[in-house]
């Protein structure tokens, strides 16, 4: 274990392995957050039920308190525990769970989840998570853990333990080490209303994904209105002037590059989205460590993968 000092909390980096798992399940038992890898990003996880755990969570990260928070279980039957879920919404966690994909049902009438988990909506947030830390985590506990991605609000998400250390370094107790995750970018969320699929904020599960499993037309969302966690409009902020679409770079800047435009990081010297939106935020997170004032990030093809890759990048330039 490597540990960093800061003058409230000791924070411990450990690896993944059972004796993490089980000091993490004491942590969130006893009402603390802990840091721990999905396949999207690195959450900050407690337990739903509690609300002054949830509370921890917000403190921790700085968070909105009217951004609800996704709850992460284990199987689609712990979900209709929390939810109520119709024949699409079914249908959407056969094709998707576990994996990155959130759905946004209402709460059932005896749902223990803590309102301030779900910002006091009538809905929740669920996703049944694929990666191995956090379904190990899931079973030790045996609580639904409320887990936004582990970084100050509104700054880059993490998808490194470094990455979770550059901004919550001394605010917890505890981040779980299991090296880089996978879909680089947080998971798809999307609610069923009236017929029509709503995706309220893009990811991995693409609308193309979501329109075959479901057989249902599917759509944005417009408006203002905070119906679920990831849709404040500025977002993953490095904290530097961003500059988007970029066909060169300038000298002041630091270039994120994606397929011949390299930069200072290419994403994807291969013109591969995956690949980019696996690298999307470390990239942010270096760009934000450079001494370059300025950033510049090369133009994103919109389709597919590369609708949430380019809606994150709006909300870091904005």
């Amino acid at each position: 274990m490597a540990e960093r000092q800061n003058e409230s909390v000791t924070t411990v980096v450990a690896p993944y392995g059972a004796d993490a798992i089980a000091r993490a399940a004491e942590l969130i038992a006893a009402g603390q957050p802990v840091a721990v890898p999905t396949e999207t990003v690195y959450g900050l996880a407690a337990d739903a039920r509690n609300p002054q755990a949830v509370a921890r969570i917000y403190a921790v990260k700085g968070r909105p308190d009217f951004n609800p928070l996704i709850v992460h279980v284990p199987d689609l039957a712990v979900a209709e525990r929390f939810g109520v879920f119709g024949a699409a919404e079914r249908a959407l966690a056969a094709a998707f769970w576990p994996g990155p994909l959130t759905l946004v049902v209402p709460r059932t009438a005896d749902c223990p989840v803590a309102r301030i988990a779900t910002a006091g909506l009538d809905t929740i947030a669920l996703r049944v998570p694929e990666h191995r830390a956090m379904q190990a985590l899931l079973a030790a506990t045996g609580a639904p853990l409320a887990a936004p991605s582990a970084n100050a609000s509104g700054r880059v998400s993490p998808t490194k333990a470094a990455h979770v250390l550059a901004s919550l370094d001394g605010r917890l107790a505890l981040v779980i080490d299991d090296g880089a995750t996978r879909a680089g970018v947080e998971s798809t969320i999307a609610r069923v209303t009236d017929g029509v699929v709503e995706v309220l904020r893009p990811g991995p599960v693409t609308a193309a994904m979501l329109g075959a499993a479901s057989g249902l037309p599917v759509t944005g969302v417009a408006g203002s209105e905070i119906v679920a966690p990831g849709m404040l409009a500025s977002h993953y902020a490095p904290g530097k002037p961003v500059r988007l679409g970029a066909r060169d770079f300038a000298a002041d800047e630091y270039g994120i590059g994606f397929g011949a435009l390299a930069g200072d990081y290419n994403l994807s010297a291969a013109g591969d989205l995956t690949e980019a939106a696996a690298h999307l935020f470390d990239a942010l997170h270096a760009g934000a460590a450079s001494a370059k004032p300025r950033i510049a990030v090369a133009a994103i093809p919109a389709e597919g993968l590369g609708a949430a890759i380019n809606d994150r990048l709006a909300r870091a330039a904005v």
